[in-house]
């Protein structure tokens, strides 16, 4: 890409634009972010509105001096970039082009390596943590966090049996050996031990979960269902797929003497979406996890973790590939669920796009991957949205799929009898009656409202519900 398009996409994780050079250190934390980073370009003589300003050419080899200087001086291991000119437009800039290292980390002399590297995150330069320089320490030795052996969790305390029943319905033998292979396990000084890819595919840890939720519009101001999925990777993936299926509509087609029933939104794009946010998502990061979102226009899948320093968005639209957790991408490979490295995000834009919809948003958000997935739009013969069509809209219900839209669960059934019983309900009934919290009753019955069960009277606090009709 060259400098021109640069400036018109404006400043991002590997582009950051001064309009002189500045007289603090703040040019240097920019070096040191894309060394430790994914590299970048550093363009002197651009606003940060993309206005070019340019710089003084007689001063151009000076200050090409100064910034060497600079760089050498203040920061550690040494960083080597390129610095050249050129001319836009009629105008001079200066281009300070850093390549990603691979003497991680970088910092400032000063400072030391604990408090002074930095690391970029969207188009901002940050401070990096404690784990984050642990993981840049990682990265110089090649190799992954899912990788590295947990010592603290001993390994005949864990249950493996839904990875041995994963594998066995593919068909495929899991040993001790075969544990060995894959690097789920490794021996040391005569006993095994767990390696954190191990932890991740069984859930053992809390933050391995994904949460879904269904809202009510375009916004996240009501959701209508919501579910918080843990336990092993694989349960997580079923359950987390058939609760977007079980909110988005189902069209229906006679072929012939059948009928065939077809997503919206195809199957294949959706597991495949959901497959990359659990083997890519950051694990180090134990306060975010892997949040769906299914609204009226989109259906939405958020991974904590920006794409491995190692690729950019040019290479993931290109088809190049970069696991972040090897381990667990090896694994998955294994049992069939990956087909071919790099081939995910081709096939999800592609089952889109032959099904007639808009082609899916997948970007890189500061520190998430951001995936969209747009729902198309309905209309009538007056070119106004519409609900009476062939597709079926699915109600909320369970995370299972349902037979039909009137199936009620176990909860749903209890209110309504109590309905039939007692002709209204309230939030405080439904706790008691459940011995849920009250918050939770509150979503239940907002549930049965959408589908038309019940009816609310009042909006304050002695609001209640009535059975729809009554």
């Amino acid at each position: 890409m060259n400098i021109k398009e640069l400036i018109k996409q404006g400043e991002n994780k590997r582009v950051e634009f001064k309009e002189q050079l500045p007289k603090n250190e703040s040019i240097v934390k920019t070096i040191i972010s894309f060394s430790n980073t994914s590299g970048g370009q550093l363009i002197i003589g651009v606003s940060d509105n993309r206005e070019l300003i340019g710089i003084d050419e007689a001063n151009i080899f000076e200050l090409q001096d100064k910034i060497s200087s600079l760089i050498f001086d203040r920061c550690t291991p040494n960083i080597l970039p390129e610095i050249y000119t050129f001319n836009l437009e009629g105008k001079l800039l200066l281009v300070i082009e850093v390549f990603r290292g691979n003497l991680l980390p970088y910092y400032l002399k000063k400072e030391g390596k604990n408090k002074g590297t930095y690391i970029r995150v969207g188009a901002t330069n940050r401070k990096a943590g404690f784990e984050n320089i642990v993981e840049l320490e990682r990265q110089r030795r090649n190799i992954s966090y899912d990788e590295e052996l947990n010592y603290e969790v001993e390994l005949s305390s864990l249950d493996l049996s839904s990875i041995y029943e994963v594998f066995k319905k593919v068909g495929k033998k899991l040993d001790e050996e075969k544990l060995k292979n894959l690097k789920l396990i490794k021996e040391e000084h005569g006993k095994a031990y767990p390696s954190n890819a191990l932890l991740i595919l069984l859930g053992y840890h809390n933050h391995c979960m994904v949460k879904c939720a269904k809202f009510k519009g375009t916004t996240m101001e009501l959701f209508l269902d919501k579910k918080e999925y843990g336990g092993s990777i694989f349960e997580i993936l079923e359950k987390s797929q058939n609760f977007i299926l079980n909110h988005i509509n189902l069209r229906a087609e006679i072929k012939g003497l059948y009928r065939t029933d077809t997503y919206e939104i195809p199957i294949v794009a959706l597991r495949e979406a959901l497959i990359n946010a659990l083997i890519h998502r950051d694990y180090i990061n134990q306060g975010r996890d892997i949040k769906v979102g299914v609204y009226d226009d989109i259906v939405n899948i958020v991974s904590p973790g920006s794409y491995p320093n190692s690729i950019n968005q040019e290479d993931i639209d290109s088809g190049r590939s970069d696991a972040r957790n090897r381990v667990i991408a090896n694994v998955f490979k294994e049992l069939g669920l990956i087909e071919q490295w790099g081939s995910g995000i081709a096939r999800i834009k592609k089952s889109c796009l032959d099904m007639g919809l808009k082609e899916p948003k997948i970007v890189e958000q500061n520190d998430f991957v951001d995936v969209e997935f747009f729902r198309p739009i309905v209309e009538d013969t007056v070119g106004k949205p519409s609900e009476t069509t062939d597709y079926d809209r699915i109600m909320p219900n369970s995370a299972e799929l349902m037979p039909n839209a009137t199936e009620l669960n176990s909860e749903e059934e209890k209110i309504i009898n109590f309905l039939n019983q007692n002709q209204k309900v309230t939030s405080l009934d439904v706790a008691e009656l459940l011995s849920l919290k009250e918050r939770r009753s509150r979503d239940i019955l907002k549930i049965l409202e959408s589908r038309g069960y019940i009816q609310k009277i009042g909006k304050t606090k002695g609001s209640y519900y009535l059975l729809k009709g009554k």
